[in-house]
């Protein structure tokens, strides 16, 4: 799985157990609607860092706990070049 897919995994997840649309993130991040569009279908091919972080703002999680996840601990992720 690449690195992408895997945020983007683990984004979707965040937002199913909170009962968040992606909509409603991007609110809460204060992002525009299209940026979390593009990481949710894929379009989005490396998610900036300031946008995770973001996104864990909003969420009220720790950088370290959105990374802390069983699907970054696989040792087949792989990084887009």
């Amino acid at each position: 799985m690449k690195l992408e897919q895997a945020i983007t995994k683990r984004i979707f997840d965040l937002c199913h157990e909170r009962e968040i649309s992606p909509n409603k993130l991007a609110s809460m991040a204060g992002l525009p609607s299209a940026t979390i569009r593009c990481i949710f279908y894929g379009r989005s091919k490396n998610p900036g860092s300031r946008t995770i972080l973001d996104i864990c703002e909003a969420l009220d999680i720790s950088i370290f706990d959105f990374f802390n996840d069983e699907i970054f601990k696989s040792k087949d992720i792989e990084g887009s070049y």
